[in-house]
């Protein structure tokens, strides 16, 4: 953990072959993370731009297709990850690494299940996690997977309503393995913000809170399930607003029983220059009182969600095809 009273821990958001060699180890041996997820956009930036990728890819049958290529370096990266972390999952200290399933099975429940089993099974490491889009089908291959025994990250949340589907099939699907199974439920923080802020300035509304005060709401409700094993996860925290300090969306979201994940130069960021204070929960008619203001500026925020969670698919997709068509 990194603030062990809080239980509150933090994952590199980063995957690459050269940083796992190096300054990984390091950040876990200062105890500064204690986990790390990846997602088709970190990969694609990973394998197209170094060339630490460049020896094993040559090595590859050239009859094998694209996403056999892709699997053979995702996969060697993810057990490489998982074993520099295990000593910290064999202390119960999370020691997590996850991989998320083909994008373009998010619509697919079975698909997404056979996928999520077969590569959980290839890896042979206890401590992945299978990430998995929240979508209707999505929602289904998280209770089977956790009814498995398979940890899962489900991934590209940005409305309670997701959440706590997301919630009720790991709910369903421990309850049917029997035994504690850990999974995560991850928000998207930072891009709405994105989305909004402009407007919201223009309008003089307060900017860079509506992600955390919708992510505060999503937090509760999730803490209010009480899932064996579940925690909420931040995911989307680096800052693009150079107003904004880099540690500015984990500060914001510092919370009993829960994970940030977030680049590496907003980890040190925060390790180095922020408050290490709990600043969630938040008063809900704090919460309810911001978002009139953000309705009164022409935003329909329910309508911001829906599009983040469209574009989140889309552009895991185009990376996904990208890595793809390169290979």
């Amino acid at each position: 953990m990194y603030i062990e009273d809080l239980k509150f821990s933090l994952w590199a958001d980063f995957i690459e072959r050269d940083y796992l060699d190096n300054e990984f180890k390091e950040l876990i041996e200062k105890k500064i993370i204690n986990g790390a997820t990846s997602n088709p956009a970190i990969f694609k930036n990973a394998i197209l731009n170094s060339p630490a990728y460049k020896e094993q890819l040559a090595s590859l049958d050239a009859n094998i297709s694209a996403k056999e290529k892709y699997e053979a370096v995702a996969i060697f990266d993810i057990q490489k990850a998982a074993d520099v972390l295990y000593p910290l999952y064999e202390k119960n200290d999370d020691g997590y690494v996850s991989i998320e399933v083909d994008p373009f099975l998010c619509d697919d429940a079975e698909a997404t299940i056979a996928e999520g089993k077969r590569l959980f099974n290839v890896i042979d490491r206890a401590n992945v996690m299978i990430k998995v889009p929240a979508t209707e089908a999505g929602y289904r291959a998280m209770e089977e997977l956790s009814a498995s025994g398979i940890p899962v990250n489900a991934t590209l949340i940005f409305k309670k309503e997701q959440a706590l589907k997301c919630a009720e099939a790991f709910q369903k699907g421990t309850a049917r393995y029997g035994k504690r199974v850990d999974t995560v439920i991850s928000i998207f923080v930072s891009r709405v913000d994105r989305a909004i802020d402009k407007t919201l300035s223009a309008n003089a509304v307060p900017t860079a809170l509506t992600g955390i005060y919708n992510t505060a709401l999503i937090y509760d409700a999730i803490e209010a399930m009480n899932v064996e094993g579940c925690r909420a996860l931040f995911a989307s925290t680096g800052v693009k607003d150079d107003s904004l300090p880099a540690y500015y969306y984990v500060e914001k979201l510092l919370a009993y029983n829960s994970v940030n994940t977030a680049p590496i130069d907003t980890i040190k960021s925060f390790d180095a220059d922020a408050k290490k204070e709990k600043a969630l929960p938040i008063a809900h008619d704090i919460i309810e009182a911001h978002f009139q203001k953000v309705e009164a500026a022409g935003i329909n925020l329910d309508e911001v969600l829906n599009t983040q969670i469209s574009d989140g698919l889309a552009a895991f997709k185009d990376a996904f095809s990208e890595i793809l068509e390169t290979l």
